[in-house]
């Protein structure tokens, strides 16, 4: 189909366009009008909630209560959240090792969310999966693995389900920048446009594969190009700005749920902290970390919030005082719990 040479950075997806690239910006206004005061106060509660948990995962880690590592998401909250907002309850997600935001997102229990995390019989899997690997199947999250990129074509296969089934759910699959240098990031990417299968791919663009820089290791600006290869649209938007995020994710979801095929969508951020916790930092220089804090998503939708008349300074404050204390609260009980027994720790193993 013909497109237009014109780019307007204000199109999120064009239902004429089935091949393109465009910088997609929110029409905060608009957004700020048409989307109800509860739902904005939601997507403000679930960042701080987000926040909140990976700094007392942090904190958790750093008294020796957790087994393994952890991947935080710190600064990039904006992307899960503004994704998710745009899903119906009964859509679903796959995500990755850096999860635990897009976990709370969809409606996780942060309770069993935080048990699961500590490795406690009550969590989520039992405290056999731990931090990369919550998932919470009745609200839609079908979880992830530490494998980098195994989500993405796992997601085709979900999405053909979905399609066989003659469901009209759209799955979200969320990966990072490194996973999109992977073969089977092309391989699902052909495949699910070919069916034209109800999936957004979602490339959480957070600068680094492990200590890569993607400066490095694409000789392209935007991950969102690489759509045109397989005739599927592809849209970069600023990925610490949930309103714009929001925006981008809604259209492609109504995109991929009429039948038009899959979407992939560049959410630009950055992670504050290093790749795991034994990541000293020493590939990046502590001025551009500081850099990016300045373009905190969270403290960005606040301001966005009070400007428009949403809400005033001490509603938005409250919201983030009683997500700070769901938090500790979650956290002050799963540490209550159990640990998981060894005489049941076969049980959910399918390999003999």
């Amino acid at each position: 189909m013909a497109r237009s040479s014109k780019k307007n950075e204000t199109d999120v997806i064009d239902a004429d366009v089935e091949v393109g690239l465009s910088l997609a910006v929110a029409d905060g206004s608009r957004l700020l009008e048409e989307l109800p005061r509860e739902k904005l106060a939601w997507m403000l509660q679930k960042m701080c909630e987000i926040r909140y948990f990976e700094e007392k995962a942090e904190d958790l880690y750093i008294r020796g209560l957790v087994h393994g590592t952890m991947h935080l998401s710190i600064g990039q909250e904006a992307s899960a959240v503004g994704s998710s907002s745009a899903l119906r309850s009964d859509d679903l997600i796959i995500h990755h090792h850096r999860g635990h935001g897009h976990t709370i997102a969809k409606g996780a229990d942060i309770t069993l969310m935080m048990a699961e995390f500590l490795g406690k019989e009550p969590g989520y899997c039992r405290g056999r999966g731990g931090s990369m690997h919550i998932a919470d199947i009745p609200a839609g999250n079908l979880g992830a693995t530490g494998v980098v990129g195994s989500g993405i074509p796992t997601a085709v296969g979900i999405a053909l389900a979905l399609q066989m089934r003659r469901s009209d759910q759209v799955l979200l699959c969320f990966f990072g920048d490194g996973a999109a240098n992977l073969g089977e990031f092309h391989e699902a990417l052909n495949m699910a446009s070919i069916w034209k299968l109800p999936v957004v791919f979602i490339c959480e663009n957070n600068q680094y594969g492990m200590s890569m820089s993607v400066r490095r290791s694409m000789n392209i600006e935007h991950i969102s190009t690489r759509a045109c290869s397989y005739g599927i649209p592809g849209k970069t938007v600023d990925g610490n700005d949930v309103l714009a995020v929001y925006q981008t994710i809604a259209a492609a979801v109504e995109h991929a749920r009429s039948g038009k095929g899959p979407v992939l969508v560049e959410n630009v951020t950055y992670r504050w902290r290093g790749h795991s916790k034994s990541d000293r930092n020493l590939y990046r220089t502590q001025e551009e970390i500081e850099s990016w804090k300045k373009l905190c998503p969270i403290r960005r939708f606040k301001k966005v919030l009070v400007e428009a008349g949403v809400m005033d300074s001490e509603e938005v404050e409250a919201i983030d005082r009683e997500a700070k204390a769901t938090i500790d609260r979650a956290a002050e009980e799963a540490l209550t719990f159990p640990e998981p027994s060894p005489e049941n720790m076969e049980d959910e193993v399918y390999a003999p």
